[in-house]
């Protein structure tokens, strides 16, 4: 299930299956600084302890930007990933429904050759990605690799099938505001749950329902069975 949450996190990441409108986009809309930079929200405000931003020019800025967006997507596709996957197991379609325990042990149990179809997929997703929002690497100076296309805003990929974004700035920032805070919360609790199976071996669900018990005053462990993570 892992697995085929790295497929679906491909949509996050790259617009595989829509053409960027790229004419469609204004002025206002492409607008791009620290003062206007969405994701600033009080009491905190923009959050850069450490002054990237502050250091950043425009087109630095928006590598920045990209960057926590497509994570942040990806994160979220994750989360629901581990949650799923983990509430399905024994009762999946896929691969017999044999795939079972925490989500980071997901990826060993699925059958040989589902690696490299992942890795095509991921590779084709952000050639898309790439032509979309990046400068053509033989149109760029040596010195500045990695260039975005001036009329391109970090994270918008043209996939909007269902026609959500605004075409008003000020609506369209709120949006963005909302898609960064929702992907930097993903990124934080996609992290822990990672952190949280690898240490006790548990599911999430399974380790909501540990707790659920010693907070009931039940002995969480009275039914396991030596050696076998209950």
């Amino acid at each position: 299930m892992m697995k085929c949450t790295a497929i679906l996190a491909l949509a996050g990441s790259a617009a595989a299956f829509a053409p960027a409108q790229t004419g469609a986009r204004s002025t206002s809309l492409n607008a791009f600084s620290v003062d206007t930079i969405p994701g600033a929200l009080a009491p905190v405000g923009l959050f850069d302890p450490l002054g990237f931003a502050e250091k950043a020019d425009e087109a630095t800025l928006k590598r920045y930007r990209e960057a926590e967006v497509t994570h942040g997507r990806v994160a979220m596709l994750a989360v629901i990933g581990f949650l799923v996957g983990e509430a399905v197991e024994g009762s999946s379609f896929l691969f017999d429904a044999s795939i079972s325990g925490p989500a980071i042990s997901h990826p060993g149990q699925v059958p040989g050759g589902w690696d490299a179809l992942i890795i095509a997929g991921i590779g084709f997703a952000e050639l898309q990605r790439a032509k979309t929002g990046w400068v053509d690497p033989a149109d760029v100076k040596f010195d500045q690799a990695g260039a975005l296309n001036s009329d391109y805003y970090p994270g918008d990929i043209g996939f909007d099938p269902l026609g959500l974004k605004p075409t008003n700035a000020k609506d369209f920032a709120n949006m963005q505001t909302k898609e960064i805070q929702n992907g930097r919360l993903a990124m934080l609790g996609w992290a822990g749950m990672c952190s949280q199976e690898l240490v006790n071996h548990r599911t999430i669900l399974g380790t909501i329902d540990f707790y659920n018990k010693i907070y009931s005053g039940v002995n969480p462990y009275e039914s396991c069975v030596d050696g076998v993570v209950c």
